[in-house]
């Protein structure tokens, strides 16, 4: 079922104020409605040949298993369409963690990642590390991921609030990240979307720069034009700085995209 009718999409990536190449990487295929961002890390160059694998094996994956996914490849948690992202960013990070001891040009290097598909109403999404994203819905924006770093950590802790953190804990180590050890946990959501919902995927090049209420403002003074809200957020993470490359994915759902029978119907039949 083709997508592109009933879900925008915009994607917008800039390498910032500060550095010279971008380790960042952005990729939809509007036609599954599968959408992915990856934030690198490493020595030169080798975070953006992490983060550049890493979205291409999600692809890949995704493309050749989507077609044939059937009801009962699902489990008592999750849709048959979550646990295939969670195999996609798998198969991914095997990837990059074999090139990374392989390769010593590319030896430490590694990768955040979020992944998000539209199906039957709802959305499914896999994440590793502190590239986030954010839903818009009734003018109000809330963060939808988990940050994987240390200084989320540290707050869920107590040993700091969320404003104490900004000023005392460095929020560029990541804790959890494709590529660096040789086993990977992937976060997976899936919840309801609503004709309206706007989606925002970020690297932290935004999120470290430009806080949750200017977020919402933009996107909601650009919900009719995706591609200037992309563009106006990364303007924004560049006038505070642009220490960091930075990247946006902004989807808004125009209409339903229900199944003929979905899966969460088809458990609802089991009960």
């Amino acid at each position: 079922m083709a997508l592109q009718d009933k879900v925008a999409t915009a994607l917008l990536t800039h390498p910032g104020r500060v550095r010279t190449n971008n380790e960042d990487a952005i990729a939809e295929d509007p036609q599954l409605g599968l959408l992915v961002l990856a934030d690198g890390m490493g020595g030169y160059k080798a975070g953006e040949i992490a983060s550049g694998m890493t979205v291409a094996s999600v692809l890949e994956t995704v493309r050749k298993q989507l077609p044939s996914l059937r009801v009962d490849d699902s489990d008592d948690d999750h849709s048959p369409h979550a646990l295939l992202l969670r195999e996609a960013l798998e198969t991914a990070h095997t990837s990059v963690y074999h090139v990374s001891r392989s390769q010593k040009q590319c030896e430490g290097m590694g990768t955040t990642a979020v992944v998000l598909l539209f199906r039957d109403d709802c959305i499914a999404v896999a994440s590793v590390g502190d590239s986030r994203l954010y839903r818009l819905r009734d003018r109000e924006i809330q963060q939808i991921t988990r940050d994987h770093s240390l200084v989320q950590e540290l707050i869920d802790r107590g040993f700091y609030t969320a404003e104490e953190a900004e000023t005392k804990v460095a929020r560029n180590i990541v804790p959890r990240a494709l590529g660096i050890e040789p086993e990977i946990q992937v976060d997976l959501i899936e919840e309801p979307a609503e004709v309206g919902d706007i989606y925002l995927m970020c690297s932290d090049g935004l999120s470290d720069l430009v806080r949750p209420e200017a977020i919402r403002l933009t996107l909601l003074q650009f919900a009719d034009n995706l591609e200037n809200a992309a563009a106006e957020l990364v303007r924004q993470a560049n006038i505070a700085g642009g220490k960091d490359n930075v990247s946006v994915v902004v989807a808004r759902v125009n209409k339903p995209f229900a199944e003929k029978r979905g899966w969460f119907d088809r458990v609802k039949s089991w009960l």
